[in-house]
């Protein structure tokens, strides 16, 4: 049997030109940093999540600016079937289509099983779960309609190991490695790929505030709370940084990654190969 092979090629510095991505929880720490690296490889992109307006009106502004980008803004709640809905709907009829959908939001409690607040539990599942069913589900007809497609849903080490007192995140982002696969498998023939990014600690501004926050509560320096508190699990002992996660975000929407679909790829230096 001969199969035709594309030539191969190296990928351009913009080779997401032409493309349209809608990334959630996009207005700050790693959803503004894969926003920022989909726009540098040219991309289109559409913001979305909490904030002030007037800050991010000028993020908006300066991915524009900075990158020659369209960028636009939904204050879709994630928590609402019909307002996922709707900010879908915005993104195709302003751009006509949608290629990459990144599902990157998500918030975090942490408790005991039994002291577990049920209304807590509820918007985890809520924002990190079942808010990437609908968009999935509501992406899919642009992406088969325009014969491509990139959903890449952030997840976690803790999508492929346990924590004590993390019961709902540690759920959902199972259930995001679950949703992933199940995606990967009925689109397998339709090139759309879909594929799970699981970091381990990634360097944020919250995190930065975890870090004082937690020296001045254990009375120990800044560098024992990274080695020995934080990064404990991290057998790299160093923090992932947003734009290696957006680095990643991009080749996962480019050709060369085009056979690439169903996995949860971690990113966590090491803490899952224990």
């Amino acid at each position: 049997m001969n199969i035709p092979l594309k030539p191969q090629t190296s990928q351009p510095a913009r080779a997401l030109a032409g493309r349209v991505a809608l990334v959630t929880g996009s207005t700050s720490g790693i959803g503004l940093g894969i926003a920022r690296a989909l726009a540098a490889a040219g991309a289109d992109v559409v913001l979305n999540g909490l904030g002030v307006a007037s800050e991010i009106g000028r993020t908006r502004e300066q991915i524009a600016a900075e990158f020659g980008v369209k960028t636009s803004y939904s204050p879709a709640d994630l928590t609402r079937p019909r307002s996922i809905a709707e900010m879908i709907a915005a993104t195709i009829a302003q751009s006509g289509r949608l290629d990459i959908l990144v599902n990157n939001a998500g918030i975090q409690h942490v408790a005991p099983l039994e002291q577990f607040p049920v209304e807590k539990w509820d918007r985890i599942l809520a924002i990190n779960l079942t808010s990437a069913f609908h968009t999935t589900r509501l992406a899919l007809p642009a992406m088969r309609q325009n014969g491509f497609g990139r959903i890449i849903n952030i997840a976690s080490a803790h999508g492929l190991v346990g924590s004590p007192f993390k019961a709902a995140y540690v759920a959902a982002k199972h259930g995001i490695v679950g949703l992933t696969k199940v995606t990967a498998l009925e689109t397998a023939e339709e090139s759309i790929t879909c594929n799970a990014v699981s970091p381990g600690y990634v360097y944020t501004p919250l995190v930065e505030a975890q870090i004082d926050g937690q020296a001045k509560a254990h009375g120990i320096s800044r560098d024992q709370v990274i080695r020995d508190v934080l990064l404990a699990q991290q057998p790299n002992k160093r923090f992932a940084t947003v734009e290696e996660l957006g680095a990643l975000t991009v080749f996962l929407s480019t050709d060369a990654a085009a056979s690439i679909t169903g996995i949860a790829l971690p990113v966590d230096g090491g803490w899952t190969a224990h």
